[in-house]
């Protein structure tokens, strides 16, 4: 019998299994309950460097008869004998992860709607304050940019930020990117 082996992704690898259905919910786990507050702070976590707890998948080529997709997304299904990664623990890191940082709307149970691309990294923040935000009141709109914005921005949409934020912003896609 083979023993489990801890092994690192990084989010564009994660993401990408995520994408292709290699990455469902079982049934049995809970909805998902994160609020986009507590999903900013784990993006804030994430750009700080800060550990955010492993997950756990089983990996197999068998089908569960009842899953879910992360987020009720539309997700493509596996081609059959490739594997699929159930998650056994963190599920509501793993999908306020997603949702945060693909812009995705998520429906609730309640039928309430909760947009996940409306969350901001301030860039006027120091790193002992919030840098990942929600809250946008008050604050000028070239200080901001969104997540969505900071990972799939085109080049000439993120060169449009003054000048003295390029190294930050920079700096905080190559850390999301990155994080392992």
């Amino acid at each position: 019998m083979k023993l489990p082996e801890p092994q690192t992704k990084t989010f564009s690898t994660l993401v990408g299994e995520i994408e292709n259905g290699q990455i469902k919910i079982p049934q049995f786990q809970r909805e998902f309950v994160w609020t986009i507050h507590k999903s900013a702070a784990l993006i804030d976590s994430i750009i700080k460097g800060y550990p955010i707890g492993t997950f756990i998948f089983w990996r197999t080529n068998e089908r569960l008869r009842s899953v879910k997709n992360i987020g009720k997304l539309d997700l493509p299904e596996p081609k059959p004998g490739e594997f699929v990664d159930y998650v056994l623990d963190g599920q509501q890191r793993l999908t306020s992860l997603f949702a945060s940082l693909q812009g995705v709307i998520l429906t609730r149970e309640d039928g309430r709607k909760d947009n996940f691309s409306q969350i901001f990294i301030d860039l006027e923040a120091q790193d002992s304050e919030q840098i990942v935000i929600t809250d946008i009141a008050g604050k000028d709109e070239k200080s901001l940019i969104s997540i969505l914005n900071l990972l799939k921005g085109s080049f000439l949409l993120l060169a449009a930020y003054p000048q003295n934020y390029h190294d930050k912003i920079q700096a905080y896609k190559n850390r999301i990117e990155s994080y392992q």
